[in-house]
């Protein structure tokens, strides 16, 4: 193996490592924005995606995602990936699966059936995220042929995240007492510094989720790694600006929930176009992320009357969604203000539209068997109890 072939492995490892470390950032989000009272279920639950995902994806949901097309929507499955010249990419490819089933974990934290949860999150890494992944990310994969670009996996990975939970937090119900006579009623998480310095590990992991999708750091790559990472950063930085000042304007103080999440709003847009698109563009896109991320979180809650603690719902779902968007919009070569006319920009709707559906359809089917037989949620004492006492008999906070 020659010297820039081994660099590009490393790459991808060091940049998988990065993405695996995110799985803290996500429990310490949850964590801080939920009750001292579901702390431990929430570690379990983020412990889990990242234990079953990493077998099941090996087990077959790699091939399924990266085998030879049996068409154009699904690869050729094959059980336990052993290609030893590929160990870098399923361990790559699998701790994204785990960031898309964990995305769903925060939008039903404190009153979901953990047995139920671990169940989804097994079909999440093994069936829903692989087949639209193949969509994209399989060289023959029909949004491929198609020109669909998702460099990262706004959609592929954070939007199937969001729309699954929206499906689960729909079905499972609003937490005890967040609603009442038409009114949402805010529950305040229990430790805001533990959710900052989870938005600070996952900013931080996002420069391996997006810069490590070049796959690659030898020769010119490099000059492309580092742009990937400027953009990033640009949006994540504008995106928390912007919801900090939207929110001020809302609140008449400037919200520290909102403008964390301003961030993740900012990052989660940028990733399908991280690479296509320049630093103003970014910037830009990082703008209307912030804008978008405190309106939509404001119309889930209160006009929806969907109870999703974290805001996974809008972060993931819909930034995900309206930053693939953008990119046709964007992008230097074939967006809209760069002379490409509306092609990339309807390729792109196809893209967000079909994948959107798919995530929705599938989730509400596994979601609502589950809810008809095993249940989804647990009962009203375990609730108001807790689920760390009730579900894996312990307290994280022992006074």
């Amino acid at each position: 193996m020659d010297t820039n072939a081994v660099l590009d492995l490393m790459w991808i490892v060091v940049c998988g490592i990065l993405v695996f470390f995110m799985q803290a950032g996500f429990t310490l989000v949850e964590t801080g924005f939920t009750r001292a009272k579901n702390a431990g279920n929430i570690i379990m639950k983020n412990l889990m995606d990242l234990c079953i995902g990493s077998l099941g994806f090996w087990a077959i949901g790699y091939t399924i995602m990266y085998g030879d097309s049996i068409s154009a929507f699904i690869g050729s499955p094959s059980l336990f990936f052993s290609d030893a010249e590929n160990m870098h990419n399923l361990f790559f490819q699998t701790v994204f699966a785990a960031t898309a089933a964990t995305i769903v974990s925060g939008a039903i934290a404190e009153r979901t059936k953990f047995t139920t949860y671990l169940i989804f999150s097994l079909i999440m890494t093994v069936f829903i995220y692989p087949i639209s992944g193949h969509w994209v990310w399989q060289g023959s994969g029909w949004l491929t042929n198609l020109g669909f670009i998702d460099f990262a996996g706004s959609t592929v990975v954070h939007s199937v995240g969001g729309w699954a939970a929206l499906i689960a937090a729909f079905l499972v119900g609003p937490r005890i007492g967040k609603y009442t006579n038409g009114k949402s009623n805010a529950i305040q998480g229990h430790n805001l510094l533990i959710g900052a310095l989870g938005i600070f590990i996952l900013w931080l992991g996002w420069f391996g989720f997006n810069a490590g999708s070049q796959l690659a750091i030898s020769g010119d790559n490099a000059n492309a790694v580092a742009g990937i990472v400027i953009t990033t950063n640009l949006a994540a930085a504008a995106g928390a600006l912007v919801a900090m000042f939207v929110s001020w304007g809302l609140y008449g103080k400037p919200d520290i929930s909102m403008t964390l999440n301003g961030a993740l709003a900012g990052l989660v847009a940028i990733t399908a176009g991280c690479a296509a698109v320049s630093p103003v563009g970014a910037t830009i896109i990082g703008i209307i992320a912030g804008v978008v991320i405190v309106f939509s979180i404001e119309f889930i809650d209160k006009k929806l009357k969907i109870d999703d603690p974290v805001g996974a719902i809008s972060v993931h779902g819909v930034c995900g969604a309206i930053g693939t968007l953008l990119v046709g919009v964007f992008a230097i070569d074939g967006g809209l203000l760069y002379g490409g006319g509306f092609h990339q920009l309807g390729v792109q709707a196809v893209g967000v539209f079909a994948i959107g559906l798919w995530a929705i359809a599938t989730s509400f089917i596994v979601l609502f068997v589950l809810k008809k037989t095993i249940g989804l949620r647990v009962s009203k004492e375990e609730e108001v109890d807790g689920l760390d006492i009730h579900e894996h008999k312990a307290n994280v906070y022992n006074d």
